[in-house]
């Protein structure tokens, strides 16, 4: 039985006309960043899947047998990142080839032609009466065969193409290719974009031998640059059908027919001199197509190919290349010149005389060597437009047609010149790169605006998280909903689980740390084990370039992650990063990192990972890098302002909504904050509601604050993750200079507050100037962020934040939004009726509960003994717990936890110093005031993350605040399990009579009221009697 709960309706509201344009913002970002993948969905949408080969057994052996088809072509895909491989199905008759076709469906027919010639011409004219829509294509074993099909061409009309095979099984891989093209050009190039390389050539021997090259040329450059630029292997599928497409054509027409339909993306124009133009052969049919092509695009990059040696003259008189047909190295010539003269391959810079300079093999190196060259170099390669035609050849389409259309001419000099051009790579690099995780890069570790990956592996939950973060703040336009600040993200490194598995086994450490409880051995064994040279020297260079303070953060695999956040669980060590000797600071770095896998052992770790039922060997830790967010005063280093940001309020009132969020801020370090101390608490809806009267907020306000100790050169990490940081009165900060803006005065005569500190008395930390007076836009800030979070996460959500006051050129502070978090609850809705609830049968009641859903399978209650309680005892109690609660792990029930002050702080003085493995198996926690030990509530701090995020029930009572209370006689009369010396285990269990279902049924409910209510009670009042 449990008390009735009524279904209420959910107002429906019109939405705001900020939300609305704030969704239709992150509509246009989602769009954004998917619309490249989009695109490469839509390409190449036709695929040769099924292949009917017919020859006869000795023709399929020799293919087989001698060029190794199969395993050639299965290789060719694999190596390309090439899928849907297409299955070929061989038979030797006729026959047996119109069963095939009647009972399934084929992309392609390949007759083999041997001996017999006569049948492949009879048999392709039969197929083709039946089989109209299917490419047929001969397959010569021997050149000598090609004439008899030229003469053949008026009887053999169900031939599509005639191949020769010479003992290359790429001929196959080239045949289906040339299938896909001309079927997928018109849409590619419509969608995509993707260019075009035209080649006319009448003869089977020579295109026989000109595709498979050509195909092997562009697949190998646009595999270089996907290498170079992705190591997403799904965009590497998908990025491999923008390549170029091969169009062949046998006569002017066809040629002519393919530039007009194509012109706007063809890439270059192979052509044979001597082919059919009007059905008959015209000598000059080559130049003649050339001409008119070059007339419309003068630049065209163009081969003229031809047995004639005399044609080379006026193939040079029109600016187009040339190839001899009968040179014995035709391929490596044919290869030559398409890689030199297309820009494939790599970036050969050189001066004006063609001798090599240097070498670029990858966008930035071409961007680096464009800098340096000499002004000659510049000047020959912008004359014949090498620089665009090496870009457009890897498929940098947009910035190839912006640097085109502009000659040497049109600049002062040469300095002009390559001021322009690198100007625009590095523009187009940057937009390309924003908020994205890119390899490893010296230029890119100063780069706010992605996130470098120093080693291979996954992120871990908290690098997912912050990779997100880039990508969100520096593809989405925030400046639209807030344009008076800066949105921005510390510089950020991540360090990949595979070198925290690399550690482990190169160390031999799994042996010893499962075997290993002393937390101390296990951080000295991680100390003296070797991180990989690649990733030191990495780390080097991160140290060369970076001189502020650097936090190295844990980002386990489960951490942070939307259905199991593992918040605080593991270490942080903030390193000052100012010693002189470079080879300390490296030490000190690598060391952090060692320690920060070590965590994954510690006790915490171990019993939280006990406590959600994962194995510790699941975990695997990706260590994150960052920037430290603040400015140097003196000897110490910190932000301006810290904090964390909820989008969901547990505590509203007054007008208040739960959904509009609230955020707890504080001076220095967000230390401070989610480690659960003194903190400014304030809606970003109504930050000029004061939540406390003047006088509580001067009895509350923040009298500490965290800062890097700039003084400690040589940090000794084996005392803990403060080790590098120093704790210090509020005062320093106002000597500092930094509280100008963000505390007030409290008069006691007339319990008042005045914002600023020009008149003398105590100092409340309140932020007046920025939230009353709107120094900066600081909550609108922390509202649009939570709103755009929330919706992209699809969940409630959790923001870590700090602050810069200092303005830059444009009057803006700089709002660096350091982590974000998903909170979870429950996915059901209970609404408690109060009218429908029978008062004479609830134990505890409370204005302030946190979370929704209903639990019916609690029987143990473990509270606190009011008799026994001493607020000087508070580590004791907090040990006593810890047995508790694993004993209650051992026998696997969950319980009700009830205690006095805040749960999970690290100040004795205002609660339990409990950490969240040592009450993992509380079921319900209840924090309550006792006279003279008020009640400061756990919201913002990594304690209360893991709370929501595990839909552990919640709630406050507070009996002289509210109309909350806790029945303790109740409870001192269920059946005592165990006494301690502060608490008290007591269990409600079946009567011997029958007196129904006695376990402690909980609802409670807070997303549907102003004010959220909570309550468990006993499901019948008569099992106390029984």
């Amino acid at each position: 039985m449990i008390s009735k709960t009524q279904e209420k309706t959910k107002k429906v509201t019109n939405k705001t006309e900020p939300e609305v344009h704030r969704r239709q913002l992150l509509q246009k970002f989602l769009n954004k960043n998917n619309y490249a993948r989009d695109i490469y969905h839509d390409l190449m949408m036709f695929k040769v899947k099924e292949i009917l080969l017919v020859a006869n057994l000795y023709e399929a052996y020799s293919i087989e047998k001698e060029g190794r088809f199969s395993e050639y072509v299965l290789d060719e895909y694999h190596q390309l990142n090439l899928t849907s491989v297409p299955r070929i199905t061989g038979v030797s008759s006729g026959d047996e080839a119109f069963e095939q076709l009647r009972s399934k469906h084929f992309d392609l027919i390949i007759l083999m032609v041997g001996v017999d010639k006569k049948t492949p011409v009879a048999h392709s004219n039969q197929i083709k009466k039946e089989f109209p829509y299917i490419p047929i294509f001969v397959l010569l074993n021997n050149n000598s065969n090609i004439q008899y099909f030229e003469d053949q061409r008026s009887e053999a009309k169900g031939i599509d193409r005639v191949f020769a095979w010479n003992g290359n099984s790429s001929i196959f891989f080239a045949m289906i290719k040339h299938v896909e093209d001309k079927i997928n050009v018109e849409n590619d190039t419509r969608v995509g974009l993707v260019r075009v390389i035209l080649l006319v050539e009448d003869s089977p021997k020579y295109y026989s031998r000109y595709l498979p090259l050509l195909y092997n040329i562009v697949m190998a450059q646009t595999k270089r640059i996907i290498d170079d630029v992705s190591t997403d292997e799904l965009y590497k599928v998908l990025r491999m059908r923008a390549r170029p497409k091969i169009l062949l054509a046998s006569n002017y027409e066809e040629a002519l027919a393919i530039f007009n339909n194509y012109k706007d993306y063809l890439l270059c124009l192979i052509s044979d001199v001597k082919f059919r133009r009007e059905d008959q052969l015209d000598d000059k049919a080559g130049f003649r197509l050339a001409k008119l092509i070059k007339s419309q695009i003068k630049d065209l990059p163009t081969i003229i190919q031809s047995s004639d040696e005399v044609n080379a003259i006026e193939a040079h008189k029109m600016r187009a290349s040339f190839i001899n047909k009968d040179s014995e190295t035709l391929g490596q010539d044919f290869k030559s010149f398409i890689t030199h003269f297309l820009g494939f391959g790599n970036f050969i810079y050189r001066d004006k005389r063609g001798a090599q300079i240097a070498v670029a093999k990858s966008l930035k190196e071409f961007e680096r060597y464009l800098r340096t060259i000499p002004d000659e170099s510049l000047i020959y390669h912008a004359k014949n437009d090498h620089f665009s035609l090496w870009l457009m050849a890897r498929g940098e389409i947009q910035v190839a047609k912006i640097i085109n259309p502009q000659k040497v001419t049109d600049f002062k000099n040469p300095k002009a010149l390559r001021a322009y051009l690198t100007s625009i790579i590095q523009k187009f690099r940057n937009e390309q790169d924003k908020g994205k995780i890119i390899p490893f890069d010296k230029s890119a570790i100063s780069d706010e605006s992605n996130v470098v990956s120093l080693s291979k592996g996954s992120l871990g939950g908290k690098g997912r998280g912050l990779a997100f973060i880039n990508t969100l703040i520096y593809n989405f336009d925030f400046e639209k909903l807030v344009p008076h600040i800066n949105i921005r993200a510390p510089k950020t490194s991540v360090i990949g689980t595979e070198e925290f598995e690399y550690f482990m086994e190169r160390n031999n450490l799994y042996e010893k740390v499962y075997e290993e409880d002393n937390v101390e051995e296990i951080k000295r064994l991680f100390i003296e084990g070797n991180l990989t040279e690649t990733l030191v020297k990495k780390l080097k260079i991160i140290l060369e370039t970076i001189k502020k303070p650097i936090a190295v953060r844990s980002s386990g695999l489960f951490e942070d992650s939307l259905m199991q956040p593992f918040a605080g669980i593991f270490e942080t060590y903030l390193l000052p990063n100012n010693h002189p000797k470079p080879k300390e600071r490296l030490r000190q770095l690598c060391d952090a990192i060692k320690l920060v896998f070590a965590s994954v052992f510690s006790k915490m770790a171990r019993d939280y990972i006990r406590a959600v039922n994962y194995k510790i060997e699941e975990e695997k830790m990706a260590v994150v890098l960052q920037e430290v967010v603040g400015n140097q005063f003196g000897d110490v280093f910190y932000p301006h302002i810290s904090g964390t940001a909820q989008s969901y309020n547990y505590y509203p009132f007054s007008y208040m909504k739960p959904e509009e969020g609230f955020v707890v801020a504080a001076v220095g370090l967000g230390k401070y904050v989610v480690e659960g101390e003194r903190a400014y608490r304030f809606s970003p809806k109504y930050p000029n509601i004061e939540i406390n009267s003047p006088k509580d907020q001067n009895k509350n306000t923040q009298v500490r604050f965290f800062a890097v100790d700039l003084k400690k050169k040589k940090v000794d990490l084996m005392e803990g993750d403060t080790a590098g940081l120093t704790l210090l009165d509020i005062d320093e900060a106002e000597r500092h200079g930094s509280l100008r803006h963000c505390a007030s005065v409290y008069n006691p005569e007339d319990n008042i507050i005045t914002p600023g500190l020009s008149k003398p008395g105590p100092r409340i930390v309140n932020f007046a100037n920025i939230l009353k007076y709107n120094y900066i836009p600081l909550a609108k800030t922390i509202e649009v962020v939570l709103d755009v979070v929330k919706e992209a996460l699809g969940s409630p959500v959790e923001i870590e934040f700090a602050v810069d006051l200092n303005k830059d050129e444009e009057h803006k502070a700089s709002f660096y939004l350091l982590q974000i978090k998903p909170l979870l609850g429950s996915a059901e809705d209970y609404v408690i009726d109060l009218d429908e609830v029978e008062e004479e049968k609830v134990i505890l009641f409370s204005e302030k509960g946190m979370g929704n859903g209903l639990i019916d399978d609690v029987y143990d209650v473990i509270y606190i003994d009011k008799d026994a309680f001493d607020k000087s005892k508070t580590v004791e109690m907090a040990k006593e717990i810890d047995s508790l609660n694993n004993l209650m792990f051992e026998k696997g029930k969950k319980y009700v936890l009830i205690g006095p002050g805040r749960w999970g702080t690290r100040d004795k003085w205002i609660g339990i110093p409990v950490n969240w493995p040592q009450i993992s198996n509380a079921r319900v926690i209840v924090e309550t005031s006792f006279e003279g030990f008020p009640l400061d509530a756990s919201s913002g701090s990594h304690f209360f993350h893991n709370v929501t995020s595990m839909n552990v029930g919640y709630f406050t009572v507070q009996p002289e605040m509210s109309r909350g209370y806790i029945k303790y006689d109740l409870l001192d009369k269920q059946e005592l399990v165990e006494r301690t010396k502060f608490f008290k285990h007591v269990k409600f269990k079946k009567s011997k009579k029958t007196c129904g279902v006695l376990n402690l049924v909980l609802t409670f409910s807070s997303l549907h009221r102003r004010v959220p209510m909570a309550h468990f009670s006993i499901s019948s009042i008569n099992s106390l009697i029984c």
